[in-house]
């Protein structure tokens, strides 16, 4: 294991390297912050870092929160000759694992160093056994290591041969459809169709044909019998995307057929029964669309007897990684190519961009970058340039513009970070450093 001792005082920091080599493991030095921050950023695979508190360019509490944030594997020991409780639990607090008191007896330190190294080999373990986790739970295509997507795969495995209905919101191009395939292959109707249908890409005047079917004579051009998507379903699933922008009248319809479990087609006298498991989905908030009367209250409540909720990608990080492997993996398999993947400058671009589109725009932008990559790492100039960039609306400017007043402005920006948390007051107080009446005064909120 690599060890990075952070100590400015040279005979003491070649001390601890000593007693560190004794016990197996590969140490180096680093006088300041600054150059302790420069070697994990170097990516020189730091396992465990010993640090002292008091250092040239600043404190030893600073090292261990960005070391935290950089890279939360790292094993962190504290040491310092100013040693006192408080310093301690703030180190502690901040991420240390273990703190040690100059003088160090080197038994002692020999001891803290064991069991750094055992405690970064469970870090190791835990990591490789979410990893398999994860490629467990990849249902269909869902991929990612999040808490958000272990929650939702959960769901799916739990209701999966549920006759409920189930309704899954989520943004355009969160992967709505793939949980919905998820529940269907899960279930023991996956050897029976999976009929999916947009509601919103089919003219309004077809789409009740469409999802009951005709007889034939039931209008000018039905020359023939044609079933409709339901009784294509028929044992299986049917999913029902962007079910929020589906008429009233129609609304209606799709109701009677969830409550009698039968379908009657244009212009036949007599029902049919069909056997069918809806998964419905939306980007809307259909909630307020029942409360402004574009949406059934019943029918909602008929759809939602099990709700599936995707967060957007900017709010789950951890599955861009996973996501784009994925992806990649996918890509060069299409192409024929041997690419090893990204690299590290590509894996940073990737994280650091707020993915509007979500998991399509991440795709499409991975097939971009395999298209174009000259190179067996994809680098940051093979992904799309709103990506390499991204802008980033001025809300200075725009209050400029409009010549808003401070107190406006105030109220604009705290919506803007309420939003970015999901508008959780909680976190988004701390994120600015006020707590969270502040925010309800802000927004006119009662408290």
């Amino acid at each position: 294991m690599n060890l990075l001792v952070v100590e400015d005082d040279a005979p003491l920091a070649e001390l601890f390297v000593g007693i560190a080599e004794k016990r197996g493991l590969r140490a180096s030095r680093a006088a300041t912050i600054a150059e302790g921050r420069a070697r994990i950023e170097a990516g020189d695979d730091i396992e465990i870092l010993l640090t002292d508190m008091r250092l040239p360019d600043g404190s030893g509490i600073d090292l261990i929160e960005w070391t935290r944030k950089a890279d939360p594997r790292i094993v962190i020991l504290a040491i310092t000759a100013f040693g006192s409780i408080e310093i301690a639990v703030r180190a502690v607090r901040q991420g240390a694992y273990d703190f040690l008191t100059k003088p160090v007896e080197p038994a002692v330190l020999g001891v803290a160093l064991d069991r750094a190294m055992e405690a970064r080999r469970l870090r190791g373990e835990v990591e490789a056994l979410r990893g398999a986790l994860a490629t467990e739970n990849a249902l269909r295509g869902i991929i990612g290591k999040s808490r958000a997507l272990a929650d939702i795969t959960s769901v799916v495995r739990r209701v999966a041969d549920s006759p409920a209905t189930v309704l899954v919101t989520g943004p355009s191009g969160s992967g709505k459809e793939l949980v919905a395939r998820a529940l269907h292959e899960a279930s023991r109707r996956k050897d029976a169709p999976f009929v999916a249908v947009n509601a919103a890409a089919i003219p309004e005047t077809l789409l009740e044909s469409e999802l009951f079917g005709y007889k034939k004579g039931a209008f000018t051009d039905a020359r023939q019998d044609k079933k409709g998507i339901f009784v294509e379903a028929d044992g299986g699933t049917l999913f029902l995307d962007e079910i929020g922008d589906l008429p009233l009248v129609l609304q209606a319809k799709i109701l009677r057929v969830l409550e009698e479990r039968e379908v009657r087609p244009l212009g036949a006298t007599r029902s049919a029964p069909v056997d069918v498991r809806v998964v419905a989905a939306t980007n809307h908030d259909l909630r307020k669309a029942v409360k402004e009367g574009r949406f059934r209250e019943d029918l909602f409540y008929r759809l939602a007897v099990i709700e599936i909720a995707i967060p957007p990608l900017r709010d789950r990080p951890e599955d861009i990684l996973p996501l784009a492997e994925h992806f990649l993996g996918r890509a060069k398999a299409r192409a024929g190519l041997s690419l090893q993947g990204f690299s590290g400058a590509a894996a940073r671009v990737l994280m650091a961009y707020d993915w509007p589109g979500n998991v399509r725009e991440l795709e499409n932008a991975v097939e971009r970058a395999v298209a174009l990559a000259q190179d067996e790492w994809i680098s940051p100039d093979d992904l799309p340039p709103t990506v390499q960039k991204p802008s980033t609306p001025d809300l200075f400017a725009s209050a400029a513009e409009r010549m808003m007043t401070l107190d406006e402005v105030d109220r604009a920006y705290v919506k803007h970070v309420l939003e970015r948390f999901g508008g959780n007051k909680v976190r988004a107080a701390a994120a600015l450093g006020i707590n969270r009446r502040t925010i309800q005064r802000w927004l006119g909120e009662e408290e």
